[in-house]
């Protein structure tokens, strides 16, 4: 339990020490006007009060990652709590904040334009495809999700003109997709802006009752001391570099996130409002992660326990989470607390949506205050989503986690890249930017659903590609650096 509660209160210090340095580094600057107020449009481009952009960063961006994600790391041991920990503060919140705070510097600019801006024209055009290609992965996995929860919860039949209608997991998916088509179309402060203060609560009612519970009933929650090595049921085959890292992914680093922030970019009145929304966030949802990874660890009498009934039981993290949720907080509260495990994916796939609309609409100069412009892109992102919800749950989760973990790591390039240009020191995003390399590179030479190479060979290619990039990051920053000082000469 000391490890878990220290792992807390390093996050909430992170916040408010690591946090800060990284905002002087960036250069925070409240006189200057944000796109929010610049380039006001009533439909992206609103200014919203503090509380509900971060309400809106922190439901966006806390999918079913720091859950179900936090559940699954916990099989790998209290190693887990370590990266959420250290991932969180000098990863994913660096991560989160630059994106979002060179988003406001460049008028909202979604992230291929920063991309394209920092690393150029050829991988804005990669960029472009890859994350439309995520926001629809992710809107057709959060669709899925949700659904099979509210179907284990609310499951009868109704009768509508004679007909029987089922509420099943088809049923809550239709409703949900409809939720998500209005959602993506209509001006953010109209129904996102209204209802995520609802997803709020039911999301921070599932942390705050969980966390309680754990503690009134005296869960012994395991310590880091004397058990990092791999856990894992599957032992070597699942070994906690790079596999452990890639699982957790919201609550340590997470590249869906940079998609998102450009979105509270346009809606925040003052650039030092960025250290709460968008670094603040990201410790939110890493205290989420650490509450669910802790109880996870612990309600089974020991991590050898959990892996007892996602191993040999072969039980989902879903199953998992239910089953605690009955357990610790009865019927009543399971049903909360259910509703915000719900809320969280759902937050997230509105927004993937309507993130991809953006993405699209700035790519091709496509104005987005007619209504019919952003019901075209809809219509082609929906229709994509549809086909994405056929292919099997397990496979679209696999490659999505990937992904995100490889955008993580271009969004890392991208603002290292604008922070030495900037002269500014970009050695905070540049050693997260390697690691994260590191493990999305070695990731792809292992794994078994891509190139599926023995470990060590992968290792040693995974190290090679890192430092075959940051050879070609420093050759980029002597030869600039000779421009500029060639320029100050003159």
């Amino acid at each position: 339990m000391i490890s878990f509660l220290g792992s807390i209160l390093l996050l909430i210090v992170g916040y408010f020490t690591y946090g800060l340095l990284v905002e002087r580094v960036f250069g925070m600057d409240s006189s200057r006007p944000t796109p929010a107020i610049r380039l006001r449009d009533d439909v992206d481009y609103v200014p919203l009060p503090i509380y509900k952009t971060f309400l809106i960063e922190f439901l966006n961006i806390a999918g079913l990652g720091p859950i179900f994600g936090a559940v699954a790391g916990a099989l790998w041991g209290p190693s887990a709590f370590l990266w959420i920990v250290f991932g969180n503060i000098l990863g994913g919140a660096v991560h989160d904040y630059l994106s979002g705070m060179i988003s406001v510097r460049m008028d909202g600019a979604s992230l291929p334009n920063i991309v394209g801006k920092t690393l150029g024209k050829a991988l804005q055009q990669f960029m472009l495809f890859f994350t439309v290609v995520l926001m629809i992965l992710v809107g057709a996995v959060f669709m899925l999700g949700p659904a099979e929860i509210l179907a284990s919860i609310f499951h009868a039949n109704i009768h509508v003109g004679g007909v029987n209608i089922p509420i099943n997991t088809t049923f809550w998916a239709i409703v949900i997709f409809i939720y998500y088509f209005l959602a993506t179309l209509l001006p953010i402060d109209k129904i996102i802006g209204r209802i995520y203060p609802i997803f709020g609560f039911l999301l921070f009612f599932m942390a705050i009752s969980i966390f309680i519970a754990m503690i009134v009933k005296g869960y012994k929650v395991p310590e880091v001391w004397g058990n990092l090595y791999n856990h894992h049921y599957l032992g070597d085959k699942m070994p906690i570099f790079p596999l452990m890292f890639i699982s957790i992914a919201c609550g340590a680093v997470s590249g869906f996130h940079a998609t998102q922030s450009p979105m509270m970019a346009r809606c925040i009145t003052n650039e030092k409002q960025g250290r709460f929304v968008f670094y603040g966030a990201m410790v939110m949802e890493g205290i989420v992660a650490l509450i669910w990874a802790a109880i996870a660890m612990a309600f089974f009498g020991s991590i050898e326990g959990l892996n007892e009934v996602m191993g040999k039981e072969g039980r989902t993290a879903a199953y998992v989470v239910n089953l605690i949720s009955n357990t610790l907080l009865g019927r009543l509260g399971a049903i909360l607390a259910l509703l915000g495990v719900v809320a969280a994916p759902i937050t997230s796939g509105d927004t993937a949506f309507r993130s991809a609309r953006l993405i699209i609409a700035d790519a091709f100069s496509i104005s987005q205050t007619k209504i019919k412009n952003r019901l075209l892109i809809a219509v082609f992102l929906f229709v994509g989503s549809f086909f994405l919800t056929q292919i099997n749950y397990n496979i679209l989760w696999r490659y999505m986690a990937w992904s995100n973990q490889t955008l993580a790591t271009i969004t890392l390039w991208a603002v290292t890249v604008y922070l030495f240009r900037e002269n500014k020191f970009y050695w905070i995003s540049l050693l997260p930017a390697a690691f994260m390399t590191m493990v999305t590179s070695t990731y792809f030479f292992f794994a078994p659903e891509t190139l599926s190479l023995p470990y060590n060979l992968s290792l040693v290619l995974g190290v090679s590609v890192t430092l075959f990039i940051l050879g070609l990051f420093f050759i980029y920053v002597r030869k600039n650096s000779t421009k500029k000082l060639l320029i100050i000469k003159k």
